[in-house]
């Protein structure tokens, strides 16, 4: 039966896989977390899929990171039970640098079509390919529409996708390349000021700078996060269903 509680409301579960990435951007609002070797319970993970979609309708399942695809069975694994309980988004994100070999790029994009994820978002910007060479990205793109998937590069502006700052330029120009192989760009997202951005990138900041996006308000959410260790709410999946997270849950 449906847990109630007037505080949360969920359409969407979101994993971060893990914080451990293959990239070292300047803008990224994680900086330098804690934990980076940790990467989130695969059996966990299903049964909060399984639990949260029995009782509510949810609408997607997001897997992201750091770098999902470093577990890339755990990756598949979610959205395997995702696409069992019905849910009908399906989706990740990646810079889509998680190995060098072409072999084994095909084979995670074999592996991430069985599961179900029909939607993949591939980081890229001026930012992610100052250390993810653009070869790899584009290689994985490829394999994943060969196989059906919807996929769109996903640049970060800075400033606001208008702004003809040195990077912004930069990044219209790799997104030019994903077009030339037939992947079209999603709307990315503006960066705003926390973790490496603050540090790197402060003189673009201004009073009107965007805030993050991703915050909720702790009264009503409407997207369940689950971090690496597990930490979800204010407890644990590892520890409680949850549903009974859920059930405790209060701002």
């Amino acid at each position: 039966m449906k847990i109630m509680n007037t505080y949360v409301n969920p359409d969407r579960l979101e994993f971060i896989v893990t914080f451990a990435c293959s990239g070292k951007c300047k803008h990224c609002s994680l900086g330098d977390p804690p934990g980076k070797a940790v990467h989130i319970d695969s059996a966990a993970a299903e049964n909060a899929v399984k639990s949260l979609a029995g009782n509510y309708k949810i609408n997607s399942v997001m897997t992201f990171g750091g770098e999902p695809l470093l577990y890339l069975e755990t990756t598949a694994r979610i959205h395997a039970a995702a696409k069992a309980a019905g849910i009908p988004h399906r989706q990740i994100i990646t810079n889509g640098f998680f190995t060098k070999n072409k072999a084994e790029i095909s084979t995670a994009a074999d592996l991430l079509a069985d599961s179900g994820a029909n939607e993949i978002l591939i980081s890229a910007d001026a930012f992610h390919q100052e250390t993810v060479p653009l070869e790899f990205p584009l290689a994985f793109g490829e394999a994943l529409t060969k196989r059906g998937i919807d996929v769109k590069a996903q640049p970060a502006w800075l400033v606001s996708p208008e702004n003809d700052n040195p990077y912004n330029v930069k990044t219209r120009e790799i997104i030019e390349k994903f077009k030339s192989i037939g992947i079209p760009a999603g709307n990315g997202n503006v960066i705003f000021p926390a973790g490496n951005a603050l540090k790197y990138l402060g003189e673009y900041f201004t009073e009107i700078s965007p805030e993050n996006p991703y915050e909720q308000d702790p009264g009503n959410i409407t997207s369940i996060s689950v971090e690496p260790n597990g930490n979800c709410l204010n407890g644990n999946i590892l520890q409680s269903n949850i549903l009974e997270l859920i059930d405790s849950y209060t701002p």
